[in-house]
């Protein structure tokens, strides 16, 4: 109920951003931008553009249910949108379907909407628990983590010097999204936000007991692409990357 609820949205809310909702379809993203660059028309110029983008993708995924369902690499065709275009080529590195970068896709593709058109210092739009982030200053993202002891009580550091980045999890036990795995949370960073989505679930799948957590973050460390990643499960977690563990109370 409480991931439904989105409750570790309420971590944002007091660092001097304008924080604000927009929802379409199953796209619900908590966007921040800078308190200075906030626009009164900002909220409904995002929902029309969301819709184009969430229509132009469905209506494509109607000629091609294959590219939903796709647990392995799969090319999207010529007339597919972008994003979707995008999707698959993330699939070809992470070595699973294309759907698993879709969050992060759709939150890279309206911070890049935001940044063109209201010229923002900083954008942070998340999308599920997915986030793509451009900050100013650092920022401590906690891990939720479903009904783990360790659930919004552990997270990464992530100094200003390090953005933009996407920040992504994955969970076996949170959530409707489609996971092999039974890991509580696989948090990832990475320069790019589908690759961190997608790498989120890749290494999710591959996590069923505790035991399981210390070869994932050996072969983490051995994937240039991955900056940091946090795996979360049962009262146990792993860590590895460039970012400092924090904890929260």
């Amino acid at each position: 109920m409480e991931y439904k609820e989105r409750s570790y949205r309420s971590r944002f809310s007091n660092d001097g951003r304008r924080w604000f909702c927009v929802k379409f379809l199953e796209s619900d993203l908590w966007i921040g931008v800078d308190n200075g660059s906030y626009r009164a028309s900002m909220e409904q110029d995002i929902y029309t553009m969301l819709v184009d983008l969430r229509r132009g993708m469905d209506a494509y995924l109607l000629m091609d249910p294959a590219y939903k369902t796709a647990l392995t690499p799969y090319e999207a065709g010529l007339e597919a949108p972008d994003i979707l275009k995008e999707m698959s080529r993330v699939s070809h590195k992470t070595g699973i379907g294309p759907m698993s970068a879709v969050a992060g896709a759709v939150a890279l593709k309206v911070a890049d909407f935001i940044k063109g058109k209201f010229n923002v210092k900083e954008v942070i739009v998340e999308n599920g628990g997915d986030i793509y982030a451009e900050a100013l200053s650092d920022m401590d993202i906690s891990v939720f983590a479903g009904g783990s002891p360790l659930s919004e009580r552990v997270g990464l550091h992530i100094p200003a010097s390090a953005f933009p980045l996407g920040i992504c999890t994955s969970s076996g036990t949170v959530g409707p999204s489609l996971s092999l795995g039974r890991a509580d949370a696989m948090m990832v960073v990475c320069r790019d936000v589908l690759l961190a989505d997608s790498y989120a679930t890749a290494l999710a799948n591959r996590i069923q007991t505790v035991n399981d957590l210390q070869p994932v973050t050996d072969r983490i460390s051995n994937t240039p692409d991955i900056l940091g990643a946090l795996a979360v499960k049962d009262d146990r977690m792993a860590i590895c990357g460039q970012f400092e563990l924090r904890l929260f109370r």
